[in-house]
């Protein structure tokens, strides 16, 4: 059962400005990377559920950030179907992401007050989503469309809060012309948790590099 509701959830994207994204397998690796974004001051984990037994990892990283990393908020990403929702729902998640629009999803997410974020193309699409209570919409994938779009859909609906994900870098340059546009949080993986970092295990790394995207996103935006 999910400990944060949607608004709480959707206060938190706001605040920090980035929610990480990470699978890995290797449960104990995940922990140690999550502890790593904990301590670099990200409080938002989105666990992409791509491979097989994905679940029991989760799982098990949502036992850890709820035992020892207060004020975590542990979310799945890439669900494809309202049963998966509901499964990861069940068993601890505070959000939801899924890579296109969804009503199923949609359905078992607000019957439970939970958030979820759908990823989304075109002002209908972003229309549809919001009409259906979506908080936050998901760009996706976000560098096929750009910070353009993003200024092109808030000049006539700036109540939308829009998260891209996908062509979102640690790039100072990157991350302005994304919250210049007016996005309200960015969704970061490879180009944060990066497979050199995975690697090399280079925690440390990951730790710093969290907490400079951090204060450059609260630094671009005042």
């Amino acid at each position: 059962m999910a400990q944060y509701s949607r608004i709480e959830v959707a206060n938190v994207m706001k605040e920090s400005g980035m929610v990480p994204l990470f699978y890995h397998p290797d449960i104990e690796l995940g922990k140690k990377i999550l502890q790593a974004c904990y301590d670099g001051g990200a409080r938002l984990m989105e666990f992409t559920a791509r491979g097989d037994f994905a679940f029991e990892v989760f799982s098990e990283l949502n036992k850890y950030a709820i035992k020892n990393l207060p004020g975590m908020i542990m979310g799945v990403g890439s669900i494809t179907d309202a049963a998966a929702a509901s499964y990861y729902m069940s068993i601890g998640a505070n959000f939801i992401v899924t890579p296109s629009l969804r009503e199923d999803i949609a359905i078992v997410c607000n019957r439970r007050k939970v958030l979820w974020s759908p990823g989304c193309g075109s002002l209908t699409e972003i229309n549809k989503a919001e009409e259906m209570g979506c908080e936050i919409v998901k760009l996706f994938p976000g560098d096929l469309y750009g910070p353009g779009f993003v200024k092109g859909i808030k000049g006539p609906q700036p109540w939308t809060s829009i998260m891209p994900t996908g062509g979102v870098s640690t790039d100072e340059a990157n991350l302005k012309g994304w919250f210049d546009a007016g996005v309200t949080c960015v969704g970061m993986g490879s180009k944060l948790i990066s497979k050199e970092i995975l690697a090399n295990k280079d925690y440390a790394g990951l730790e710093a590099l969290v907490k400079d995207t951090l204060a450059k996103i609260k630094k671009m935006r005042g």
